[in-house]
C-alpha cells in the first residue's frame, strides 16, 4: 500500500490575472477546495504583506494547482470571482469578514461570519488585529430577504435549540405548511480556530485539529497530519497509511450507524432508532479499545499512527448484518418510505453549482469522493462509491446505508495486514528538502476534507486553514427544502447532517 503523490504546482499571478486563470481551471474541470488570506513579513521592520492563496483540485489522477496573489496590505482588494464559482464567493465574504481583504464587484456584499454586533473596522484575522475591542449594540437587524403575499408568514426557529444542538438561527418563510423560502445564519460561535493553530509546534497543532468538529477527530487530523507532512517532507511507513484508512472507516462507520437511526425517529420510529443507536454504542466501545478514546482521538498522530488492538473481523460482519436488518426493515416500512421518498430534493445541477461533497452530492448524482480522487494510499481493490440519482432524503439514507457495507469490507481487508503498536515517522531527518507548505484532502464521513499548512523557519505553525465540507454543502439545505412542509425540516436537517462547529471555526 505505498504513499500516493500529488501533481502540485504553485504559480505566483497578479490580481488582475487572477480571473482568467481560475476560469481555465474551472472550465477544465477542477474545483475550488478553500481560499485562504496570509499575513507574511516583508522584510521591513514590522512590515507585512498580504497574499491569498487559492487552491484548485482534480482527480484522479490527484491534480493541486495553487494560484498565489500578493495584495497591497495598505488597500487590499482583488476581483471576485463570485460569478464563476458560488464556493469561491463564500470563501471571498469570509476573508472579507476576518482579514479585511475586499472582493470588488462581489454580488452578496453583505457580512457572512461577522454578527452585526462585531466592531467596524476589526478584522481577528489580521496580525495588528489586538485584543477585541468591546462588542456593541447591533448595527441593525441581519437583512433577511422577506417574502412577502397573502398568508405568508415567518417562523424564526433558533439560534438557541433543544438539547446539544449548536446554535444556528433559521428564518422560514412559510403559506400554510409549505416552506417557500429558508435562510439559515450561521457563526453564533465562531472560535478563531484558524488564529489559535498559530505559533504552535506541530504536536501542539493536533489536538486543535482534533476538535475542529468533535465527531470529525480522524478526518480533521488526517488532512492536518497529511499537509504538515507534506510541507516537511515526511514519508510516512505503508503500514501507518493503512492503518489511517482504518481509522477513517471506522469514523464513517460509527456515524452514518447514528444517523440512519436518527432519521427512522424523525418520522415517528424509535425503535429503529433505538436499535442503531445501540449498534452504534458498540462501535464506540469498540474505538475506545482501538485507540483508548470513543471517538478514535489519538489514533493519527504526526508521521503514522497508533492502534491498541485490531477490529475482528466476524464482529465487523455481524456489526454490518445488524445495521443492513436496521436499514432494509426501515425501507419496508410504508411511513417510512413515504415520508423519504421525495421530500427535499436537491437536484443534481443545483448539487455541482453549489459544490456540495460527500454523501449529500452522491445521493444528488455526482459520484465524487476523496478516497478515489485524491488517495493518500492505494485501496486494493479500490472502494465502491455508491451514489443515487433522486437527490432527496431517500436518496441520502441509502448512499449512507450502502457505504456501510464498503466502509466494513474496508475495515477487514485492511486490519488483515497490520498489527497492534505504534509506526510513526516523525520527527522528520534534519535537512530533509522540504517545501515548508502542504495539502492535506481527505474524504471524512461528511464528505472531502481539505487543509492546507504552512510552517515558519523554526518549523512552527504560521498558518493552518481547514475546510470542512459543511462549509460547501450548508448553502444546498435551504434549496434543497423549498416547496416541502415545516413538519419535515427536521427530517431534511438531519438527512444532510452539517456540523456548526466544522462551518464556524
Amino acid at each position: 500500500m505505498p504513499q500516493r503523490r500529488a501533481i502540485r504546482t504553485i504559480t505566483d499571478i497578479t490580481a488582475s490575472e487572477l480571473p482568467k486563470h481560475a476560469g481555465d481551471l474551472l472550465g477544465a474541470g477542477h474545483r475550488v477546495a478553500l481560499v485562504a488570506a496570509h499575513h507574511d513579513a516583508d522584510g521591513a521592520p514590522g512590515g507585512r504583506a498580504l497574499r491569498v492563496v487559492y487552491l484548485f483540485t482534480a482527480g484522479p489522477p490527484d491534480v493541486r494547482t495553487e494560484l498565489h496573489v500578493r495584495l497591497d496590505a495598505d488597500r487590499p482588494e482583488l476581483p471576485t470571482l463570485a460569478p464563476l464559482s458560488f464556493p469561491t464567493g463564500r470563501f471571498e465574504r469570509e476573508m472579507r469578514d476576518l482579514h479585511g481583504v475586499v472582493p470588488r464587484d462581489h454580488p452578496l456584499p453583505q457580512r457572512l461570519v461577522r454578527h452585526f454586533h462585531w466592531p467596524k473596522g476589526w478584522y481577528p484575522m489580521r496580525p495588528d488585529a489586538g485584543p477585541p475591542p468591546p462588542f456593541a449594540e447591533p448595527e441593525g437587524p441581519y437583512p433577511f430577504l422577506e417574502v412577502e403575499g397573502d398568508g405568508v408568514y415567518e417562523i424564526p426557529v433558533g439560534p438557541v435549540h433543544a438539547g446539544l444542538i449548536e446554535p444556528g438561527h433559521f428564518r422560514f418563510s412559510v403559506v400554510g405548511e409549505t416552506i417557500l423560502r429558508l435562510k439559515a445564519r450561521l457563526w453564533f460561535v465562531h472560535k478563531g480556530i484558524e488564529k489559535l493553530f498559530e505559533g504552535r509546534t506541530v504536536e501542539h497543532g493536533l489536538p486543535l485539529a482534533e476538535r475542529i468538529s468533535g465527531d470529525t477527530a480522524v478526518g480533521h487530523a488526517l488532512a492536518y497530519c497529511l499537509a504538515v507532512e507534506e510541507a516537511t517532507g515526511t514519508q510516512v511507513p505503508a503500514s501507518a497509511q493503512r492503518a489511517r484508512a482504518l481509522l477513517l472507516e471506522l469514523e464513517r462507520l460509527h456515524n452514518h450507524t447514528a444517523d440512519l437511526g436518527m432519521l427512522c425517529n424523525d418520522v415517528g420510529h424509535s425503535i429503529l432508532n433505538a436499535q442503531a443507536q445501540r449498534v452504534r454504542e458498540q462501535l464506540l466501545r469498540l474505538n475506545d479499545e482501538i485507540t483508548g478514546h470513543r471517538l478514535l482521538r489519538g489514533g493519527v498522530v504526526p508521521g503514522g499512527a497508533v492502534l491498541r488492538s485490531l477490529p475482528d473481523p466476524a464482529r465487523m460482519r455481524a456489526v454490518r448484518d445488524d445495521i443492513r436488518e436496521i436499514a432494509d426493515l426501515a425501507l419496508a416500512h410504508s411511513t417510512i418510505r413515504d415520508r423519504f421518498t421525495g421530500t427535499a430534493h436537491l437536484p443534481t445541477a443545483a448539487a455541482r453549482d453549489l459544490g456540495c461533497l460527500g454523501y449529500v452530492a452522491r445521493a444528488s448524482g455526482l459520484a465524487t469522493d476523496a478516497r478515489i480522487a485524491h488517495p493518500f494510499a492505494t485501496h486494493d481493490p479500490a472502494p465502491a462509491v455508491p451514489s443515487h440519482t433522486r437527490g432527496d432524503v431517500l436518496a441520502r439514507f441509502l448512499v449512507r446505508a450502502e457505504e456501510v457495507d464498503t466502509s466494513t469490507a474496508l475495515i477487514n481487508h485492511l486490519a488483515a495486514g497490520l498489527r497492534p503498536g505504534a509506526t510513526t515517522a516523525w520527527p522528520p531527518l534534519p535537512g530533509t528538502d522540504a517545501p515548508g507548505s502542504g495539502v492535506g484532502i481527505v474524504e471524512g464521513w461528511r464528505g472531502t476534507i481539505t487543509t492546507r499548512v504552512e510552517l515558519d523557519s523554526d518549523q512552527t505553525l504560521a498558518r493552518v486553514k481547514p475546510v470542512d465540507p459543511s462549509f460547501f454543502n450548508w448553502p444546498a439545505l435551504p434549496l434543497a427544502l423549498n416547496d416541502t412542509i415545516v413538519p419535515d425540516f427536521p427530517l431534511t436537517n438531519k438527512s444532510f447532517n452539517l456540523s456548526y462547529a466544522g462551518n464556524d471555526l
